[in-house]
């Protein structure tokens, strides 16, 4: 059934609606992550559950740093024996000794071995850390999707959504395994290789250390323009994450109504305004080597010139000289990365705060029932209900009626009356304003809202179906039923002559939007669910208004026997329907202007007559 005008409330006081929308829909491009600090200091906690691999895998990547940096300072040591044995040579005094040189490169090769297996090990835990996380957070937003209210769902769209356990979660895990070993490896080799250089020669030293205040500011200006585009970059990937699940799950309307410009057009617009945040952030990160180089460049020549002057003057040797050109190469490389690094995880913010943004929304509230469902009658009383999506525009304004145990009462009206709004709020998708629903006396708050839907069957227009068999679709409705059942289920449904004509009877396998069987076949199904569930109470919305006459006939024969000695609630616009009802609601915004039978209602001549005849006038 249409909720055009139920749910355009809703939506005047929510975001509009576009692929991105949600809790980030409201973020404009461009907008630096709101908390850093706040995001990190999040995820840190989140990874505290394996902070002792987390620990190793810093350990094992300070020590391949650590005994790389050791490297050059022990290979200077054969380059000097080589310059003093050459020198010696030449002089005629001497000769290389070639015994010591060897055994100065298998220490400098241990170290180079030691250095890349504590790499090696790193990675292995790096990896196992980000990949456990990534686990932990998909997992954990699947459980949140369960708790969250079916309020939010209808304020946002499903690309943004999968965006965030898909891309999100995956861009989190890919910058956490590069971007804080990078950190680790870069910060630890910037101060080991300091001290190192600072053990050869103070004044070549703190020459090559006037190269960081430039790179300092560089790596500055760089990580500020930068930061935004990447936040933009993942709010427009959930927009147009949301475009095309839209737009490829209804093709068919979009065709129907020429709209591919339209939809070509719309998705065009995000996508450009992905292409340029994303070139942006891009570009941006990627300055920065060549950038960098240069700066570097410059220190080696200074170094270079400085090295030249004091092996002249005899402070420093040939081997020195060369483990310190090295080191200065060691040295500016890891600001580089560090600049890099700095994007990384500002692009990892920037996903783990729209990750911690769902896991943070609001949930249904927790409850401790009072009452179980289960223990009551099915009788049910509405008592002055009132309810908005927005308490500004109320939809439901004062609902009142009393529902015996074992009745079947039909909700009619114009479209945007109130009438799945009633349904929602019995089923408590949401609960009242004003008023109360009681069940058996007890108002439905007493009770879980697990507990609730327990007591109902639901049949809708809207058919749900997921990709598995037929069988298993049907099974859905009790998951502990026999193929008996499923069958019997589904004869009840006239549904089993179609099953059987299917390629593989009751085990042909719908596929992912039930295109390969009829709107009118998916609706039997979903029937013999609600006949295999077996509830207390049935909700019934237009649950024939996708099928044939003759099947019609048919189904109302079965749905008669179904909901016999069942409280059920019929929502129709086909009045034919709903004859034989015991109590029949007719509403308009929201409240009830006629109740009473079909007869009662044709015989007063109202608003329920003129749509009856409405229908059947010749």
């Amino acid at each position: 059934m249409s909720q055009q005008e139920e749910m355009a409330k809703l939506k005047a006081a929510s975001p509009r609606r576009r692929g991105g929308r949600g809790p980030m829909g409201r973020m404009m491009p461009g907008e630096k992550a709101q908390d850093f600090k706040g995001t990190i200091g999040k995820l840190v906690r989140f990874m505290g559950q394996f902070k002792v691999a987390f620990i190793a895998a810093i350990v094992f990547a300070m020590a391949s740093a650590a005994f790389n940096i050791v490297g050059p300072k022990v290979l200077s040591q054969a380059t000097t024996e080589l310059f003093d044995g050459i020198v010696a040579k030449i002089g005629g005094t001497g000769g290389i000794d070639f015994d010591a040189v060897g055994a100065i490169l298998l220490a400098t090769l241990a170290l180079y071995c030691v250095s890349a297996a504590c790499s090696f090990v790193q990675g292995w835990m790096m990896t196992s850390v980000s990949q456990r996380t990534c686990y932990g957070l998909r997992r954990q937003i699947a459980e949140k999707i369960d708790r969250l209210p079916v309020g939010y769902f209808e304020r946002t769209s499903t690309g943004d959504v999968l965006s965030r356990i898909t891309n999100d979660v995956d861009t989190l895990g890919q910058s956490l395994n590069q971007g804080v070993t990078q950190l680790i490896t870069s910060a630890t080799t910037m101060i080991g290789v300091l001290v190192m250089m600072l053990s050869i020669n103070v004044e070549m030293t703190l020459i090559a250390l006037l190269v960081i205040p430039l790179s300092l500011i560089l790596v500055k200006v760089v990580v500020k323009r930068s930061q935004r585009y990447f936040r933009a970059q993942q709010k427009k990937l959930g927009e147009i994450n949301g475009q095309i699940e839209e737009t490829f799950s209804g093709q068919a309307i979009v065709r129907a109504f020429n709209k591919e410009d339209a939809a070509f057009a719309a998705f065009r617009e995000t996508n450009e305004a992905l292409y340029q945040s994303a070139w942006r952030s891009q570009f941006l990160s990627g300055l920065m080597m060549p950038v960098m180089s240069f700066v570097s460049n410059l220190g080696y020549v200074a170094v270079a010139i400085a090295g030249a002057v004091f092996a002249v003057q005899g402070r420093i040797t040939v081997g020195d000289i060369q483990a310190f050109i090295q080191y200065v190469k060691n040295f500016t490389q890891p600001i580089t990365q560090l600049a890099q690094v700095a994007n990384v995880l500002q692009q990892m913010a920037a996903a783990a705060e729209r990750i911690f943004e769902f896991l943070e929304a609001p949930e249904e509230a927790s409850e401790q029932p009072k009452a179980q469902a289960a223990d009551v009658s099915s009788d049910v009383e509405f008592d002055h209900v009132r309810f908005g999506y927005d308490p500004e525009h109320p939809v439901i304004s004062d609902f009142s009626a009393r529902v015996g145990e074992g009745q079947t009462v039909a909700l009619v009206g114009p479209t945007g009356a109130g009438k799945t709004t009633m349904v929602k709020l019995l089923m408590r998708f949401y609960d009242v304003d004003g008023g109360a629903i009681r069940i058996g006396g007890h108002d439905v708050r007493e009770f879980s809202r697990e507990d609730v839907r327990s007591q109902f069957g639901m049949v809708l227009q809207d058919t749900w179906l997921y990709n598995a068999t037929v069988r298993e679709n049907i099974r859905y409705g009790r998951l502990d039923a026999t193929d008996a059942e499923v069958e019997a289920a589904a004869k009840a449904a006239f549904a089993d002559h179609f099953i059987r004509t299917l390629p593989e009877g009751y085990d042909t396998v719908i596929n992912e939007d039930a295109s390969n069987i009829s709107q009118g076949q998916r609706q039997l199904l979903t029937i013999a669910r609600a006949i295999l569930a077996n509830r207390r109470m049935l909700i019934l919305d237009e649950a024939t208004s996708s099928v044939d006459t003759r099947t019609e006939g048919r189904i109302q024969a079965a749905m008669d026997n179904l909901m016999r000695g069942r409280t059920s609630f019929v929502i129709a616009h086909r009045l034919s329907t709903i004859r034989n009802a015991d109590l029949i609601l007719v509403l308009q915004k929201g409240d009830i202007v006629e109740q009473g039978t079909h007869a009662e209602l044709l015989a007063a001549n109202g608003a329920y007559a003129k749509l009856y005849n409405s229908q059947f006038a010749e």
